[in-house]
């Protein structure tokens, strides 16, 4: 039987430019040994099966599955998921993940979704001395299973910087706008950011100095893709 897949570009720029593709599957369409197959044939840089909300409540749960393995936690595929179930019908106040319980909210044309610092992977992080750099970077010089974070100020005032992230351990050669990897670096400097990462993806994050970091975007629907 086909599944529906929604698929969905998560931190978009303001005009709905960008963004990190995502696959949003309803849980209860897809026996669990399927999910991974699922994933890797979608190629998107994370799929995310959710379990919806019981009636009369307001949190759901979900599992993340990047093309080559399941991750406890990431940032797009929850803002992602929180968007889309208030696009169901059914918003909620917090989503179970393996990692733990992640606080969602939302607010005008973003989704924010709060979660701990540690939950994120670790990463290997490159502070670069311009965006020219950055933009020359390679992705097949990072190629050894460790996933690479590399970044440079735009305004450091503002806390405005440019990024790029390349995990081929997980089987993403670069990816567009990653949620989880904006908590590590919003933890390391230790401050609200607005990160443009990729092509032009907009993450906005606010440090807290407990352990929690939100992460905000703005998310667009592409419609429903089917697969076997």
């Amino acid at each position: 039987m086909a599944i529906d897949v929604t698929v969905l570009r998560v931190f978009t720029d303001s005009e709905g430019n960008h963004g990190n593709p995502l696959g949003v599957v309803d849980a209860a369409t897809v026996q669990p040994g399927d999910r991974q197959r699922i994933a890797t044939e979608l190629g998107f840089s994370e799929t995310i099966f959710v379990d919806l909300p019981q009636p009369g409540t307001s949190t759901a749960s979900a599992h993340i599955y990047p093309p080559a393995v399941q991750l406890p936690f990431a940032g797009h595929p929850t803002v992602g998921a929180a968007w889309w179930l208030r696009q169901q019908g059914t918003p909620i106040h917090t989503l179970r993940v393996p990692a733990g319980v992640v606080q969602v909210s939302y607010d005008e044309d973003l989704t924010s979704i709060r979660a701990r610092a540690e939950w994120a992977p670790e990463l290997a992080i490159h502070d670069l001395s311009s965006t020219e750099e950055l933009l020359a970077a390679d992705p097949n010089d990072y190629a050894d299973g460790v996933s690479h974070y590399l970044w440079t100020w735009t305004d450091r005032e503002r806390g405005q910087l440019r990024a790029r992230m390349f995990a081929d351990g997980l089987g993403v050669t670069e990816d567009e706008a990653t949620g989880s990897a904006a908590v590590r670096i919003t933890d390391y400097l230790a401050r609200d950011l607005t990160v443009v990462q990729g092509k032009g993806s907009v993450i906005y994050t606010e440090w807290n100095p407990e352990g929690w970091v939100r992460v905000s975007g703005r998310v667009v629907d592409d419609g429903i893709r089917r697969i076997d």
